[in-house]
């Protein structure tokens, strides 16, 4: 077992409700769910996206915490989340990574995997 190690999953959404296709708004929600499975307690500091349209547009997104919190998650713990963007196009991916600080202050990188948005449903890549 690593001693700095957090598993990332992702659960994609369509939200037709929310989208406007004839304006070019494309609505999704996703849900994160985030545990350590390290041998130490760690907290997330911050996030760091990359969203892909299919035009290959690219929009980042920075900042402290997820949904306003900095989860510290001791061996074992999950913190589960959900949030939302918008795409000029019916599909896409997201990927990322966050940065954590364990608690012996050992700072390190968690990928985020890449999933898929799409309209007619969506699936994580694996």
């Amino acid at each position: 077992m690593a001693k700095y190690q957090f598993k990332v999953d992702a659960q994609p959404q369509y939200l037709p409700e929310q989208s406007a296709p004839d304006q070019g708004i494309y609505s999704f929600a996703y849900t994160i769910s985030i545990t350590n499975t390290g041998e130490l307690p760690a907290q997330l500091i911050s996030r760091h996206w990359l969203i892909t349209d299919a035009r290959g547009q690219v929009e980042e997104v920075k900042g402290l915490g997820v949904v306003g919190h900095q989860p510290l998650l001791k061996p074992g713990e999950s913190f589960e989340y959900s949030s939302g963007c918008r795409l000029r196009t019916p599909n896409g991916t997201m990927h990322g990574h966050y940065f954590c600080v364990a608690e012996d202050g050992e700072r390190f990188e968690v990928e985020i995997p890449p999933f898929m948005l799409e309209d007619g449903g969506s699936r994580v890549l694996h």
